[in-house]
């Protein structure tokens, strides 16, 4: 069997529902529980023994916090940036600031940030860098990160690719 082959396999419909309800902090009962079906029933998804019913799907991905292209195929999509209303915003508390930086070597570096702890730590006159350790730090005007969400601007905010195949992306969510 091919390596490419191999890797396809590893990335199947029950290893993103495992991993994003392990993200999210759902046990399979809690999963189970919010989408109507048994426990027994979310095991099998996970294990690819059995797929969530077609008519599951929709509501799954919205319970997953995730589109259905991410979770049928795993890709991402990239809608960029969007201004949201003042009334239909969020509430910066619970907002994440991610950073996702993935080399053609194959390093990831994944951060995930609260906003309220980076508005503290600005106050406090922190200074926040982020890298891997080999490579150049990201710089990143915080201060304009969290003024921009606080104006309503949620989603990806930088998405950048180099022509060695490394990629970066921003995303407030």
């Amino acid at each position: 069997m091919s390596c490419e082959r191999m890797e396809i396999m590893k990335d199947t419909i029950g290893k993103r529902i495992s991993a994003r309800r392990r993200e999210l902090g759902l046990t399979q009962e809690g999963l189970a529980e919010l989408m109507g079906v048994s426990a027994q029933a979310v095991s099998k998804w996970e294990n690819d023994l059995s797929c969530p019913d077609i008519t599951l799907i929709c509501d799954l991905a919205k319970t997953l916090k995730m589109s259905t292209d991410e979770l049928l195929s795993g890709k991402e999509e990239a809608p960029g940036a969007t201004l949201v209303p003042e009334g239909e915003r969020k509430d910066f508390d619970k907002m994440m600031f991610r950073v996702r930086v993935l080399s053609h070597d194959g390093d990831k570096v994944r951060v995930n940030l609260p906003l309220p702890l980076i508005k503290a730590l600005l106050a406090a006159g922190a200074k926040i860098n982020i890298g891997d350790g080999k490579t150049e730090s990201i710089n990143i005007d915080w201060n304009s990160i969290v003024s921009m969400v606080e104006h309503g601007v949620i989603g990806k905010i930088v998405e950048v690719e180099s022509a060695d195949g490394d990629t970066v992306e921003v995303v407030v969510e």
